[in-house]
């Protein structure tokens, strides 16, 4: 099975559990305790029927819109995907460039592994940063700061994450960052070389947004202590306010999910805002995106873009 074989996302993924070894496969594609939330998010969409409307005469087809003062050629964009350089050696370069390919946002996650000003250096797409509050306010502050300097265009606090998720499917592999993998894990890799190779022979591996700023290396810090120990679970509106003050640009918040949060957001400044329950990956039980869509759009819609994270 190769690239051309694959025409929906269904064939990604297939190809993609074909490649991959399983504790790497298991962690892009599960989700938290039961996946019910992740199972949820797919099905939203499956359930929704399409009423067209027909002969209205349409002879071009124009799907360009602007969001956040960014003009894209497309009314969807790529979210922010961490640790993108474990699922394929290109990671970032790979999905940076199909953004740009096709006129829309790049999303560049706080645990991405190119760094964004690599990326915006060599790819004109708009970027949208997507940002953990850390209980270290001077961090915070350095983090953004950097963040204007790379040339990122769009603000993205994430604040559907306040803790890791529970991902029974890692605990059975044992993958973690760094890798403490059970015997039938490392049999994983063993059968699959082709990935190691690539891992070994191509650029080291890194976190970039984050080593400057944190010790991410060695067995000092995992990712999940990352999320446990340096997010701030206190974060609360009057944070957020002055961070959107700080940034001074677009600015989105990422994870909301009920209509008094979307309101509360948009008052204070926010100039997007992202119906998220992160994939289903951090909490399980919760309602979908798409579900929760209208009722915000109604309450918010005018004052700032609602887009829901698929």
């Amino acid at each position: 099975m190769r690239l051309t074989d694959c025409h929906n996302v269904r064939d990604f993924r297939s190809l993609a559990e074909r490649r991959l070894p399983s504790p790497i496969f298991n962690y892009i594609d599960g989700g938290a305790d039961d996946e019910v939330t992740m199972r949820r998010n797919t099905e939203a969409f499956e359930s929704v029927d399409l009423v067209p409307n027909v002969l209205r005469g349409v002879t071009d087809v124009d799907l360009s819109t602007e969001i956040m003062g960014q003009k894209l050629d497309l009314p969807v964009y790529l979210s922010p995907t961490a640790l993108q350089r474990l699922f394929h050696h290109e990671g970032e370069h790979a999905t940076a460039a199909a953004a740009a390919k096709f006129g829309t946002m790049f999303g560049v996650s706080s645990l991405g592994t190119v760094s964004m000003a690599e990326l915006a250096a060599k790819h004109e797409t708009p970027q949208v940063y997507q940002f953990y509050f850390h209980k270290d306010r001077g961090l915070n502050s350095a983090m953004m700061q950097n963040a204007k300097e790379s040339g990122i265009n769009v603000m993205m606090l994430t604040v559907d994450s306040i803790t890791g998720g529970n991902r029974e499917r890692d605990l059975r592999t044992g993958f973690s960052i760094p890798f403490r993998l059970t015997l039938g894990g490392m049999i994983q890799f063993a059968i699959k070389p082709m990935w190691g190779i690539n891992y070994l022979t191509h650029e080291k591996f890194s976190l970039p947004q984050l080593d400057a700023h944190v010790d991410m290396k060695g067995d000092t810090l995992t990712i999940g202590r990352y999320f446990t120990d340096m997010l701030d679970p206190s974060m609360n509106w009057d944070d957020v306010e002055r961070m959107v003050s700080e940034w001074g640009g677009p600015f989105c918040l990422k994870g909301v999910m009920s209509v008094e949060d979307a309101v509360k957001a948009a008052e204070i400044g926010c100039q997007g805002i992202v119906l998220s329950n992160h994939g289903g990956r951090q909490l399980d039980g919760s309602r979908t995106a798409f579900d929760q869509l209208d009722e915000i759009v109604q309450a918010v819609g005018g004052p700032a873009p609602v887009s829901p994270d698929t």
